[in-house]
């Protein structure tokens, strides 16, 4: 099995402009069941075998997709996001970066509100190996198996999984979760679901310097979850202030430095590795040498 998508989840894909072009192009490759995509002006064309059309709601209307992709550029992201919301969509995937915060706020209030999940914002989406892949994950280093993965790190997600799929460790599904300071999802909304998962048995977490997520995570693992969870965090070496590759990596205060999680963490009952490497080592502890 997997969480939230898989082989049948009919995708929407938002803008379709250079990168979105190209990243539609790599997920149906991959083999993800694209029914439509949206742009302004090309409604009525067909793009890498699907159709377009001018509107979300016109799309929905004619091709009734679960979950949206979005590649708008980020003055008009918000919109988009709104917009899939409102057609129906039960999932969306926003890998758009530089979306105001003030807006995003607001935005995942209505999201609540209609029951819409929201991955991102300014993520790298989501991939269930073999089955489906939303966003601009490379399906290459993917294997199906029985790891969750989740992290707010998007390019550290590809080292990790990487590490995993050489050490014959495969992934139920992989999610980058968003650098953002305001996103969707939370670590607790995905752990819950691989909670529920049959085939994961074991969930990886990789955080980041910046706000308490990692910490709430950690709670939450030890109050509802029955599955063993592994945990690493970057940035030991981050200085304060200065913000790191995105705008949720900051450290604004005691509790979101990486030492701060990393015992937090540990204090909870999660093993946190010290290196990438260490991840397999404490993967392998845990599975018996299953894969």
């Amino acid at each position: 099995m997997s969480i939230l998508i898989d082989e049948n989840t009919r995708v929407m894909v938002q803008g379709l402009g250079r990168d979105g072009s190209f990243h539609a192009k790599q997920m149906k490759e991959y083999g993800t069941n694209i029914v439509a995509g949206v742009h302004p002006g090309k409604g009525g064309s067909i793009i890498h075998g699907f159709p377009v059309f001018n509107t979300a709601k016109d799309a929905a209307r004619e091709t009734d997709p679960e979950c949206s992709v979005i590649f708008v550029p980020a003055p008009f992201a918000a919109d988009a996001i709104l917009a899939a919301a409102n057609a129906g969509a039960a999932l969306v995937v926003a890998v758009t970066e530089g979306i105001p915060v003030l807006e995003m706020s607001k935005i995942v209030i209505e999201l609540n509100e209609l029951g819409t999940r929201l991955a991102g914002p300014n993520c790298p989406g989501l991939i269930s190996p073999a089955k489906s892949k939303i966003g601009i994950m490379p399906g290459g280093i993917f294997r199906k198996g029985p790891v969750g993965v989740v992290s707010r790190s998007g390019t550290l997600t590809y080292e990790v999984v990487n590490q995993l799929t050489l050490a014959g460790y495969g992934q139920s599904t992989a999610i980058g979760m968003g650098g953002d300071p305001v996103v969707g999802m939370k670590y607790d909304d995905y752990l819950e679901l691989f909670e529920d998962d049959k085939e994961t048995e074991l969930v990886v977490i990789v955080g980041e310097i910046g706000g308490t997520d990692e910490q709430d995570a950690a709670t939450f693992v030890k109050e509802r979850i029955s599955k063993p969870v592994v945990g690493y965090i970057v940035g030991r070496s981050a200085p304060p202030g200065k913000r790191m590759g995105h705008a949720g990596a900051i450290i604004s205060g005691a509790d979101s430095t990486a030492e701060a999680k990393v015992v937090f963490l540990r204090d909870k009952g999660i093993p946190v590795a010290d290196t990438v490497e260490q991840i397999v080592d404490l993967v392998g502890e845990r599975l018996g040498g299953r894969n």
